[in-house]
């Protein structure tokens, strides 16, 4: 798997870019860490304590992560705060699956919750569902 790829821009230069985290800002790091690794089958790449700002960092991922040219998930604890208002503007993460039925029945059988069963999403034919992380971040199963 390639680590970058070449994205023009309008002016004809080429940049060497990837897509490396997404930040998600959570209430309870532990039992985010769990959701994640348990539930979602990643694997916690590193954790990173910051006492002095008050906050600690998690990244998760599947495989190696970066390494392997992979997206991550970085999860963010403030010190003090146990919840967020998402507001109207983030929508969700995706994650392919090869059967999206069997894997919110797992997520299920592992206390998670599901807010849409697999099937044809709206106006298409591709298979969906939705899960929801203990903070209430909604993630998209793709059935591929």
């Amino acid at each position: 798997m390639p680590h970058c790829c070449d994205t023009a821009i309008n002016d004809g230069d080429s940049l060497s870019m990837q897509i490396l985290h997404t930040m998600l800002r959570v209430g309870d790091l532990d039992r985010s860490i769990a959701f994640y690794t348990e539930v979602l089958g990643m694997k916690l790449l590193r954790r990173q304590d910051y006492p002095q700002g008050q906050f600690t960092l998690a990244f998760l991922g599947y495989g190696s992560g970066n390494a392997e040219g992979g997206a991550e998930i970085e999860l963010t604890y403030n010190y003090g705060v146990t919840a967020y208002d998402h507001g109207a503007a983030f929508g969700h993460l995706a994650l392919a699956v090869e059967d999206a039925a069997a894997s919110c029945d797992a997520v299920r059988s592992k206390g998670g919750k599901v807010t849409r069963e697999a099937g044809p999403m709206q106006h298409g034919s591709t298979i969906i569902a939705f899960v929801e992380d203990p903070d209430g971040y909604k993630i998209e199963f793709i059935q591929r």
